[in-house]
């Protein structure tokens, strides 16, 4: 049997067919208009999946489930999107319903997307065959997915499991959910560019104002990486600290869910062991079993799967009825 993952986004939708195996064995997307009706969106989202299908070379009776990733809070019983803040057409929308005009014959799923992603990684990516893992992502934003015990954890009205909104400096920097001093805003891409604009100010002898030749909107979150690689005082500053934001946030939360895994993803993580070595040993210091002699330790790695992890995690939600 075949499933079909779509992860919609405010941008595109992308969707793959996904054999038993967890391979992707075709692949799309289409522009989503997210200003459009919900009915216009949802036919076009059916367009894409037949044509995948066709694709793939299989027919629709071999399509067991479909699973959607969606950004917001879903209603996983009823199959419903009940509220998602960048697609107004998308509050207490039927998706499931929806779609079932299209494949009458066929499950339909749905999850948060970041929450699809983490289970994506934990099917077939850098946390394989683990149970309990916590997944972040590093990147405009810190979106996160919490698994205990094989099943995504979202709270008691599926709207939990928001890992970049937890504050870990008291009145701190602005976030975009109006809270001050969130992970979110220190850990993301965002909140590194910005720590990096303001850091310069106090090394004007710093490589990265060459680098960007006097302009901020030049500043990526590979910039101040770039600039320790060729050891400027300033870049190594910023990723220190960088790292020490991240790590506050990794160490609460392995010291709340003790997971087997921690996985990182995200533009961010592409950094690799640059990234990671450090944060290890950061995390080491902050974490409540660290001088606990025998007590094994959460392994923290880099994601897998990439842009494919919300593919794969949606098409394989059916697994958590198993």
């Amino acid at each position: 049997m075949y499933y079909i993952g779509i992860d919609l986004g405010g941008t595109n939708i992308a969707a793959g067919v996904v054999n038993e195996s967890c391979e992707i064995i075709a692949k799309g997307s289409v522009p989503t208009g997210r200003l459009r009706p919900f009915a216009d969106i949802m036919k076009d989202m059916a367009g894409l999946c037949k044509k995948l299908i066709a694709d793939a070379g299989i027919s629709e009776s071999e399509v067991k489930s479909i699973g959607i990733a969606s950004p917001g809070t879903p209603d996983v019983e009823n199959v419903k999107v009940v509220y998602a803040n960048n697609l107004p057409a998308f509050i207490d929308a039927p998706v499931g319903d929806e779609l079932k005009k299209y494949f009458p014959n066929v499950e339909v799923y749905i999850e948060n997307d970041a929450n699809a992603a983490a289970f994506g990684e934990i099917i077939a990516g850098a946390a394989a065959g683990e149970k309990d893992v916590v997944v972040i992502t590093l990147g405009t934003g810190v979106g996160g997915g919490i698994v205990i015990g094989g099943k995504i954890y979202a709270g008691f009205n599926h709207a939990g499991g928001e890992l970049g909104h937890m504050v870990i400096v008291a009145d701190g920097a602005p976030c975009t959910c109006g809270r001050y001093g969130c992970w979110e805003a220190y850990a993301s891409v965002t909140g590194l560019i910005r720590e990096t604009a303001e850091e310069i100010k106090k090394y004007p002898n710093s490589k990265i104002h060459q680098m960007i030749g006097g302009d901020e909107s030049k500043i990526s979150g590979r910039t101040a990486f770039d600039a320790m690689r060729n050891g400027d005082e300033a870049g190594k500053a910023i990723v220190d600290q960088y790292i020490k934001y991240v790590g506050v946030g990794t160490a609460n939360l392995i010291n709340i869910f003790e997971p087997k895994k921690f996985v990182i993803g995200g533009g961010i993580s592409k950094e690799g062991e640059t990234l990671l070595a450090p944060l290890r040993k950061y995390v080491d210091t902050q974490i409540y079993t660290s001088s606990a002699a025998g007590v094994p330790a959460t392994e923290i790695v880099a994601a897998k799967l990439g842009n494919d992890a919300g593919i794969i995690g949606a098409a394989m939600l059916f697994k958590q009825d198993i």
